[in-house]
């Protein structure tokens, strides 16, 4: 989930930055984050292309971790996905057809009655989970 947050970080979308990893086999296949299509203008750089409510200039970190998948060959049956926000509708349905078995999220955002219900209709289990605050201190302390 960590990770998740980090790639976040990354989203040039400002109105949610999301970011989502994808791991089957204990090890990390993908990463993606709330972004433009490739090539084309930034909601950071021209603002947001709003529609009913949506940006509709920003492609979804879930759905850009998985067209990552498809893009290198990377098969993602039976994996797992960590979200930093529950999924919205259209990513479930991805979700679901890319045939991830289990969807972890750090916060709820508009969790869509029959997103919840399509996830249960596949047997994908879903789990919100806290991100443990880890305190590290990357530098040396100073003494006098």
């Amino acid at each position: 989930m960590a990770q998740s947050h980090l790639l976040a970080l990354r989203s040039t979308c400002e109105r949610l930055m999301v970011g989502a990893t994808i791991v089957r086999d204990k090890r990390i296949i993908a990463g993606g984050y709330n972004g433009s299509v490739s090539g084309s203008d930034h909601c950071i750089d021209e603002g947001c292309y709003v529609i009913d409510n949506h940006c509709v200039r920003t492609v979804h970190a879930e759905i850009n971790a998985l067209l990552q998948c498809a893009k290198f060959g990377v098969a993602t049956s039976n994996a797992e996905i960590y979200v930093t926000h529950f999924p919205c509708l259209q990513c479930t349905k991805s979700i679901i057809q890319a045939g991830i078995k289990a969807v972890y999220y750090a916060a709820d955002y508009k969790n869509h009655p029959y997103a919840m219900e399509l996830f249960k209709q596949a047997g994908v289990s879903t789990e919100k989970v806290e991100l443990e605050q880890v305190s590290i201190d990357l530098l040396p302390q100073n003494k006098i």
